[in-house]
């Protein structure tokens, strides 16, 4: 007697380009600060000290708002950056501001009461920088294809021409 076998077939496993992991991963981020900032207003007492016109004991002002607006503003144009930039900028920039990101990351857990829910959030954005971090760092170098190697060791056609016509 014969057993049936389900038939599975392989799943198509393309290549994601690394700058289509690096823009989801500074939006994946931006989404977790805005939803950690999001939930942390149903914290008992964060509205009426919004009211009251501080902010993690801070006085509410424009030049605060502006600095919140500035620091928000970097991986948020981040995801549109590392999409645009040519590869080598690319990846220097990404280097670069993931490893700024990281100590304001850790920042936002510092004095907090709710240790899980910040710790969590924390430990999140920071995996997500790691991972913007490898992605970066790891960026697939091409070697120089035959092409371009014929055409960088051979004279151009000017050099050519002289000589033919010598």
């Amino acid at each position: 007697m014969r057993t049936r076998q389900p038939t599975t077939t392989a799943l198509d496993e393309q290549r994601i380009p690394v700058r289509a992991k690096l823009a989801a991963a500074w939006t994946s981020l931006v989404l977790l600060y805005a939803y950690v900032d999001i939930l942390a207003f149903f914290k008992p007492g964060v509205i009426k000290d919004i009211e009251a016109g501080v902010v993690f004991e801070f006085d509410i002002s424009q030049t605060l708002f502006t600095v919140f607006l500035t620091l928000m503003a970097i991986p948020i144009l981040m995801v549109v950056l590392s999409m645009t930039l040519p590869a080598r900028a690319n990846r220097t920039t990404n280097l670069i501001v993931a490893s700024v990101q990281v100590p304001f990351a850790a920042f936002n857990a510092v004095g907090e009461s709710w240790t899980y829910f910040y710790g969590l959030g924390v430990a999140l954005e920071l995996i997500v920088l790691a991972l913007i971090l490898r992605y970066a760092w790891t960026w697939p170098r091409t070697a120089p294809s035959a092409t371009t190697a014929t055409i960088a060791t051979s004279p151009d056609r000017e050099t050519v021409r002289a000589q033919q016509q010598a």
